[in-house]
């Protein structure tokens, strides 16, 4: 969901979620996530190493932008746009 329109109050499905749409939502549910809550205390660098693993493949670094932008939100942040997360993760990894 674009993230100006995420109200918390109403978040009950993960593409309630800033930035979830139904391709993040199936890397969520392949994942293990099955409702926001979730997500409380989840890594995204983790996240995205296991989602890497489980596909067989190495997943666009962006995903690990949206995991942040998701995680952050339900670690009690704003809602925020997952490019705004992008220069966070390349300070963090080489990704």
């Amino acid at each position: 969901m674009n993230p100006e329109k995420v109200n918390r109050r109403t978040v009950r499905r993960l593409t309630d979620l800033p930035n979830v749409g139904p391709a993040a939502e199936r890397d969520l549910r392949l994942l293990g996530v099955e409702k926001p809550e979730d997500l409380v205390g989840c890594c995204p660098f983790e996240m995205y190493d296991e989602l890497c693993a489980k596909t067989g493949v190495r997943q666009d670094p962006c995903v690990i932008d949206v995991f942040m932008s998701v995680t952050d939100f339900m670690n009690g942040s704003a809602p925020r746009a997952w490019w705004t997360f992008t220069e966070e993760r390349k300070r963090k990894t080489a990704r």
